[in-house]
């Protein structure tokens, strides 16, 4: 697959949308990048099971950057709730590598597809509805943090996003304020995608049909354009988190996720 000018176009303003909600959503773009790169590979003549597969990848491994650039406008503000991110990682990278260095290359894309559009949409209600969590609830200890982390970990690495979708909705219900929670899971991206990069490297290796330019399932142009343009708007969405009402917020939130798990639903029966 050639790196034509059109498509260097179409890389380049996914990358600028993408850091942009990265920052302001704290999800790691990861769930925007995922339908329209299984978008742009099916218009240029991969197989719709790869597709699936080559877009989660890659955009996880964008995550690796996005997440540095997110994170650090967030902790200029003190919004990262940093021992929250040392309870969390470690579950966080188990998980991550269970779930993409051995489920992920088992499952199907069309499956991949809808285990995305379901547990996107399952969290957008969670969001969209509001609900107020107990009073007295707080963050589990330890053992409890290590658990929730596998937990995100492993979904993150089936589906490609940073984590966001679940984190967020998981510490607002322990009740941590939504701008902690946000910047707390910009936080989390890092650990999120390297561990899973490393996975999706070495479970690809060897498979037929990849793009010139691969690095197991990753397609290293695409990860190159996309990086290079969302480090630079990814502050820019943490800026305007810190401007907006919580509820106003969450319904950004919610409305994106319900949008990009009807596509993915969509193309998962499909395939």
């Amino acid at each position: 697959m050639n790196l034509e000018w059109p498509l260097i176009l179409e890389l380049a303003l996914l990358g600028l949308g993408t850091g942009f909600l990265a920052g302001l959503l704290g999800i790691g773009g990861g769930m925007i990048m995922v339908p329209f790169i299984t978008l742009i590979m099916g218009q240029r003549g991969v197989a719709p099971d790869l597709a699936v597969k080559i877009a989660i990848a890659t955009s996880m491994a964008t995550i690796v950057f996005t997440s540095i650039s997110s994170v650090r406008a967030h902790h200029k503000r003190g919004a990262v709730r940093w021992r929250l991110v040392g309870g969390l990682a470690p579950g966080i990278v188990a998980g991550s590598l269970v779930g993409s260095l051995g489920v992920f290359a088992l499952l199907k894309g069309s499956a991949l597809a809808i285990v995305f559009a379901l547990f996107v949409g399952f969290s957008a209600t969670q969001m969209f509805l509001d609900r107020k969590p107990a009073p007295t609830r707080q963050m589990p200890g330890t053992a409890g943090q290590f658990a929730a982390g596998g937990g995100i970990g492993f979904l993150s690495g089936l589906v490609g996003a940073g984590g966001g979708f679940i984190s967020v909705p998981f510490m607002t219900w322990c009740n941590v304020p939504i701008h902690n929670a946000v910047a707390t899971s910009a936080a989390l991206g890092f650990p999120i995608a390297v561990a899973n990069v490393a996975g999706y490297v070495i479970g690809g290796r060897g498979v037929a049909g990849l793009p010139a330019g691969s690095a197991g399932y990753i397609w290293l142009p695409a990860l190159v354009v996309i990086a290079s343009c969302s480090v630079f708007t990814a502050p820019l969405g943490a800026k305007a988190a810190h401007s907006l009402p919580v509820a106003k917020l969450k319904r950004v939130f919610a409305s994106v996720l319900y949008l990009l798990a009807a596509y993915m639903l969509y193309k998962g029966l499909a395939g």
